[in-house]
């Protein structure tokens, strides 16, 4: 039931009394079961992570590393985000899975919240992984080649040395102690 004292009249003329209303007055209700909120976008932590596609961990946590700016609270303390953090997340997403790590992330967000494109970065980015992956793929065919040679040694199961033929490569591999 509502109470007079607890509705605000919309629409009265301003610095003229009550009864000089517009035509189209409006009755709000601001009582305790109002349904006008503040903030309509406010998304909670677990509906922005459902909308990004991770844990509201990660969601935390990228909060605490500062990759996402801090979430206003609620008066009762849970995170409100808006709907662009959801695309924030997407980005650190991508940029994960393109190999960049936390920290260049932030970085290219960074220059993003200035205003400026960080296409430029993520270039020497990029290009730093690039010259990384192909270093891990050279050393990883020498490695294979190595494997490749011991899992082709015939072992003669003979008494004449101390070592068999497998041990001693890897003994050898080991390098002087």
């Amino acid at each position: 039931m509502r109470h007079e004292e607890d509705s605000a009249s919309v629409g009265s003329v301003s610095g003229h009394s009550d009864r000089t209303r517009c035509p189209l007055a409006i009755k709000l209700d601001l009582g305790v079961h109002s349904k006008v909120y503040l903030d309509p976008m406010a998304l909670s932590v677990s509906e922005i992570a459902k909308q990004s596609g991770v844990s509201p961990d990660a969601v935390r946590y990228y909060e605490k590393e500062g990759l996402l700016p801090p979430a206003p609270r609620s008066p009762s303390g849970y995170r409100q985000y808006d709907s662009t953090t959801a695309e924030r997340i997407r980005f650190i997403k991508g940029a994960q899975e393109m190999g960049l790590k936390l920290v260049e992330i932030g970085e290219l967000l960074e220059i993003q919240d200035r205003g400026a494109c960080p296409c430029g970065h993520t270039k020497t980015l990029v290009e730093r992984h690039l010259a990384e992956i192909d270093a891990e793929m050279n050393r990883l065919a020498r490695l294979r080649d190595q494997l490749a040679s011991m899992a082709e040694m015939e072992c003669p199961a003979t008494a004449e040395s101390e070592l068999w033929q497998c041990q001693a490569e890897f003994v050898r591999r080991g390098g002087d102690s």
